[in-house]
């Protein structure tokens, strides 16, 4: 996981241990992507204790030998399925402005779903005094989704 991520260039790279911790205690909220024995894809997520209608999503990370195949967008889709129940009504990710395809990602999974996307300013980059060059996070917001959301996606 680490590995992907550090490899992606755009995500913030943060100990291995914190991704293990993260896997394991919001194990039904990450998800890992193989292709043979190779691991291509991980996405990281979890629902706010303060907002539980809300599904985070963290990271999603590809291997740059499986992008543009649609690994991202299959991760997020079967994340929001396996989250949602009916519980999940807004997905929400943080997004630099230069993180392109992020912004791809998540514009085209409001698309395929017909819901509303926005987008404000959550993190100005002053509060990262003393990172290295981090840009300004917006907040996306998605939804409210579909309570019918597997329909939707052809999935019985």
């Amino acid at each position: 996981m680490t590995g992907l991520i550090r490899d992606s260039g755009n995500l913030d790279v943060n100990s291995h241990y914190a991704h293990l911790l993260l896997c394991h205690h919001f194990h039904g909220t990450c998800i890992a992507a193989e292709r043979g024995s190779d691991f291509i894809g991980f996405v990281s997520a979890y629902r706010p204790p303060e907002d539980p209608g809300v599904l985070f999503v963290w990271q999603i990370a590809v291997a740059s030998s499986a992008r543009g195949a649609g690994v991202a967008g299959g991760m997020l889709d079967q994340l929001v399925r396996r989250a949602s129940g009916g519980r999940v009504h807004f997905v929400e990710a943080t997004i630099t402005a230069t993180n392109t395809a992020s912004i791809r990602l998540f514009t085209s999974f409001s698309r395929r779903l017909g819901v509303a996307i926005t987008h404000r300013r959550l993190f100005p980059a002053e509060l990262f005094h003393g990172v290295e060059q981090h840009e300004s996070e917006d907040l996306y917001r998605m939804g409210p989704l579909p309570s019918t959301f597997s329909e939707r996606n052809g999935v019985s």
